[in-house]
């Protein structure tokens, strides 16, 4: 999976470049992340690819703004990603690259001050995609009752819960383990 589809996907509604680095920050945040420095060029090459079309409108707060929309070409590269499968790949967790080195810190008392800040982060996040969804049932009704679309948004909104519950109950059960740990330590020094 790569920024090209997610952006194909997004842009089945016209948007701009500022408006779809808030969906990456409002809607899909669940399952996907990127930054300015990174939609801009990929938006930039797909227009090149013959995938984009982009038209210069007055924007209602100041300069001109750039409005970029699906192709056909754009539209069938779509499809063809969607029928292709699960994407199903390598996905990267800074946070576990950072814990499976933390023992070169040699404290486990900082390993903990790690996942406690790491688990508050989840916790929020987790809260967030709670009150979303919460919001769209309470805007919408029952989810069973939902158009195509709304379907498969809220199903990627319930992914996002599970992914992030889980990881929370992760960090709880990482702390308690190095709770132990540290009292099992204490101990020895006891004797």
């Amino acid at each position: 999976m790569s920024l090209d589809h997610i952006l194909l996907g997004l842009l089945r509604d016209p948007a701009t470049g500022y408006d779809l680095k808030s969906a990456f920050g409002e809607r899909i945040r669940h399952f996907w992340s990127a930054e300015l420095s990174q939609i801009y060029p990929t938006l930039k090459r797909l227009e090149q690819r013959g995938m984009l079309r982009s038209r210069v409108e007055p924007s209602p707060k100041g300069p001109n703004r750039k409005v970029y929309a699906l192709t056909d070409g754009g539209r069938e590269e779509l499809l063809r990603w969607l029928r292709g499968g699960p994407a199903v790949g390598t996905e990267r967790f800074a946070y576990l690259a950072q814990l499976y080195f933390m023992d070169a810190i040699g404290d486990l008392r900082e390993t903990r001050a790690f996942m406690t800040e790491l688990r508050d982060h989840l916790a929020r996040w987790l809260a967030q995609l709670e009150s979303l969804e919460q919001e769209v049932i309470a805007a919408h009704g029952d989810p069973q009752r939902y158009g195509d679309a709304g379907f498969h948004r809220f199903a990627t909104l319930r992914m996002g819960i599970h992914s992030i519950a889980s990881k929370v109950a992760w960090c709880d059960e990482t702390l308690t383990a190095i709770e132990q740990r540290l009292g099992a330590r204490s101990g020895e020094g006891r004797s």
